[in-house]
């Protein structure tokens, strides 16, 4: 009897932990969105890398023209987001509602600093007649960082639901908190890929 309870409860918590493991945060519907822009954005980062191979000379001489310090910020500030995101959606876990919606906010400040300093960079550079059609590896400087802000933006309308969510107890909803977390750490990604590929690598 002893040993049948034991077994029992042993597959009990089994059964737990195989839940746990198959459990993903936020709306599959996300999830799917994820995987598209995923792709997408690949595309566009396995054409980069075609016209690199192509014209290597340009690409490099293009990215001495880019100031570094400006792609390094830019990253600090989005994992420094993606920190907070994560915090948000602890302290919610935790009922700590108060905790979250200053994490959700604070990720939204780093949200506005990224655009703000993306908006100095590309003004610095068109100052200094550096243009969408100056060359090669500058249409897609502007157009991958000019796509990634528009998700950026989508990520504030993102960011703004959650936030109405955990101010009310009536709509709290955990999972709608992780489907917000789950697009920022996206946009926060695409990013680092971006930095590496446009300021980095050589």
């Amino acid at each position: 009897m002893e040993q049948t309870l034991a077994t029992g409860s042993t597959l009990s918590i089994d059964n737990q932990t195989r839940s746990r493991d198959r459990f993903v945060p936020g709306q599959p519907d996300m999830w799917v969105f994820v995987l598209f822009e995923g792709l997408t954005f690949g595309a566009y980062f396995i054409v980069y890398m075609l016209y690199r191979m192509g014209n290597p000379e340009l690409f490099l001489r293009s990215q001495e023209r880019l100031n570094p310090d400006f792609g390094v910020a830019n990253t600090l500030i989005l994992l420094t987001s993606s920190w907070f995101m994560a915090r948000c959606v602890r302290a919610a876990r935790h009922a700590d509602y108060r905790a979250a919606l200053v994490n959700v906010s604070l990720t939204v400040f780093c949200g506005l600093l990224f655009v703000g300093a993306k908006v100095l960079e590309w003004s610095l550079k068109v100052h200094q007649g550096i243009v969408f059609s100056t060359n090669e590896f500058f249409w897609f400087y502007y157009f991958l960082t000019a796509i990634h802000v528009l998700h950026v933006l989508i990520g504030f309308v993102v960011l703004a639901v959650v936030i109405y969510q955990l101010s009310s107890p009536e709509r709290r909803s955990q999972e709608i908190v992780e489907t917000g977390a789950t697009y920022w750490h996206m946009v926060d990604f695409l990013w680092v890929v971006i930095f590496a590929l446009i300021y980095v690598m050589r």
